[in-house]
C-alpha cells in the first residue's frame, strides 16, 4: 500500500542523511518534496499542512541544527510525526463490559464488512473468546449465507436470519441469544449502501440503539484514498464510532486513507485487513507502519504474524527432517509455499523487511506472489509419488504436468531446478553441514567472523 510513498520519502531522506549540516534552504526543499509525496499518496490536504508545519517547526529548532548528525535527527522527526498523524499507539478493542460485548460493523457496500466480520471473529477466537456472529444485511443477495459460510470456516457460531426479517429485530434477537448462551462477544454485520443515504443511517442508528455496542467500527476500503476519511467522518457524525478498520491494504492503494483517517475523524485505526484470507487481519500499530513507510521494516509484526499463521509442528518437523539428512521433497516445497501464503505472501514479507524499498521493481518481479502460485499449481498437478520422488519426472510426465497446470514444460523444468537447488542447500545444513559451510566461507567474505 505504501510502496510509492515509501520510495519517494526514502529518496528525500537519504539525501539528507548524508549531509553534515542542514540549512533552512535544504530543509525547505526537502519539506516541499515530502509535501508532494504525501499529496500524491492522496493524503487529505489539511492533514498534509499540519504535518509539514509540525516537521518544519521541529526541523528548524536546536534539536536538529546543533546535532552532530542532523540528517538522522530529521529522519527521526519525520518518523515521529508520522506516528502522531496516525494515532501515537495501537488502540485495542475495549471489551471490558458484562458479556456479551457487542461489536457493530458499519460501512459502505463493497468495503468488505462481511469478510472482516469473519476475520475479527477468528482474531477474537484466538484470544479464547466465545464468539457469535449475525448478519443484519437483508438487502444484499446471499449476504446472510456468506457470513454463515465464513463463520463455519473460522469455527465460530452463527445466528440465523432471513431476508424477510427486520434488521433491528435480527440484532435484538441475536443479543438475547448471546446472553442466554453466555457468549463473550457478539459481532453484528450491518447492511451497506453504494453511497451514504438517510435511510441507511437511520437503520444503522436504530440497530446501534437496540444492541448498545461497546465497539462501533467503521469498515472502509483503503483503495478510496482520502475519500475513505471523508466517508468515515460522515459516519462518525451520525454514529458514535470507536474505531476504523482499513481493508484491502494489499492492493495498490496509495496510503492516503491510513494517513488521513485519524486526523479527519479523531477515531483510531484499530485493524488493517489485507486480502480475502480469513487470517489476514492485523492490529494497527502506527509506529510500525511509520517504520514501513520510511523503509525501516517491521520485523516485530513479521514475527507476530509468523507466530499466528505458521504451523509450528510442520516447521519443526521440516527442521528435524533437514537435520537428519532426509531428502527435501516437492511436498516439503509446497508446504513452505503454503506457509508463506499464510504470512500474507512474498509482497507482505518484502514490505516488512528493512531496506527492501531500495530493491528494483525488476528484481521484485522475479519473486512475487503470482510466481509462487504458478509453482504451487505445477506441484499440485503432480501425483503424490512424483512429489516424493521428483527425479522420476521426465519427458512425458513433464508434458502431462504442464498441461494439467496450464503451464509450459519450461516452467516445469524451472521449478524442478529450483527444487534441486533448495535440496542441495538443505543437504549442506544436515549432519553438521552448517558448520562446514561456515568454515568454507572463512576468508572469502570480508568481515566474516571466523
Amino acid at each position: 500500500m505504501f510502496d510509492n510513498l515509501s520510495r519517494r520519502l526514502s529518496s528525500v531522506l537519504d539525501n539528507l542523511r548524508g549531509q553534515g549540516r542542514l540549512t533552512e534552504d535544504n530543509i525547505k526543499d526537502s519539506l516541499r518534496e515530502i509535501r508532494m509525496a504525501l499529496l500524491e499518496a492522496d493524503v487529505a490536504l489539511p492533514v498534509v499542512r499540519d504535518f509539514i508545519a509540525r516537521v518544519r517547526e521541529r526541523a528548524l529548532g536546536q534539536e536538529v541544527l546543533k546535532s552532530l548528525s542532523p540528517g538522522q535527527v530529521l529522519v527521526k522527526i519525520v518518523h515521529d510525526e508520522l506516528v502522531v498523524m496516525m494515532g501515537d499507539h495501537n488502540e485495542q478493542l475495549d471489551l471490558s463490559t458484562q458479556p456479551p460485548a457487542v461489536v457493530l460493523l458499519a460501512g459502505l457496500q463493497g468495503a468488505g464488512k462481511t469478510t472482516t466480520a469473519g476475520k475479527l471473529a477468528r482474531y477474537l477466537k484466538e484470544q479464547q473468546k466465545k464468539v457469535l456472529v449475525v448478519s443484519a444485511d437483508v438487502y444484499r443477495p446471499a449476504a446472510i449465507k456468506q457470513l454463515e459460510t465464513v463463520a463455519g470456516q473460522v469455527g465460530v457460531d452463527f445466528f440465523p436470519s432471513s431476508a424477510d426479517q427486520n434488521p433491528v429485530a435480527i440484532a435484538d434477537a441475536a443479543l438475547k441469544e448471546a446472553r442466554r448462551r453466555f457468549y463473550d462477544v457478539l459481532i453484528v454485520d450491518t447492511a451497506g449502501r453504494m453511497h451514504i443515504d438517510d435511510d441507511m443511517m437511520d437503520e444503522v442508528c436504530r440497530i446501534h440503539e437496540a444492541v448498545n455496542p461497546v465497539e462501533t467500527l467503521f469498515v472502509v476500503d483503503s483503495m478510496t484514498g482520502q475519500d475513505a476519511a471523508n466517508t468515515a467522518k460522515a459516519f462518525n457524525d451520525a454514529l458514535p464510532l470507536t474505531g476504523v478498520i482499513l481493508t484491502k491494504t494489499d492492493g495498490d492503494a496509495r496510503g492516503g486513507a491510513a494517513l488521513s483517517v485519524r486526523q479527519v475523524t479523531g477515531k483510531p485505526i484499530k485493524f488493517l485487513g489485507s486480502g480475502e484470507k480469513l487470517h489476514a487481519l492485523e492490529p494497527f500499530h502506527p509506529e510500525r507502519v511509520a517504520s514501513r513507510i520510511l523503509d525501516m521494516g517491521d520485523v516485530v509484526s513479521l514475527v507476530e504474524a509468523a507466530q499466528r499463521s505458521v504451523d509450528q509442528n510442520k516447521a519443526q518437523a521440516l527442521a528435524a527432517k533437514v537435520k537428519a539428512g532426509k531428502a527435501f521433497t516437492l511436498e516439503d516445497m509446497l508446504e513452505q509455499f503454503e506457509q508463506m501464503q499464510n504470512l500474507g505472501g512474498v509482497n507482505s514479507l518484502i514490505d516488512r523487511l528493512p531496506g527492501m524499498g531500495k530493491i528494483s521493481d525488476r528484481v521484485k518481479s522475479q519473486v512475487n506472489d503470482k510466481e509462487i502460485r504458478r509453482m504451487m499449481a505445477i506441484i499440485n498437478s503432480m501425483t503424490p509419488y512424483e512429489r516424493r520422488h521428483p527425479d522420476i519426472i521426465k519427458g512425458s510426465r513433464k508434458r502431462r504436468i504442464a498441461a494439467g497446470s496450464g503451464m509450459k514444460v519450461q516452467d516445469v523444468n524451472r521449478l524442478l531446478k529450483q527444487h534441486r537447488d533448495m535440496r542441495d542447500m538443505m543437504k549442506k545444513f544436515s549432519g553438521g553441514g552448517m558448520t562446514k559451510l561456515m568454515r568454507s566461507l572463512k576468508g572469502k567474505m570480508p568481515g566474516f567472523p571466523f
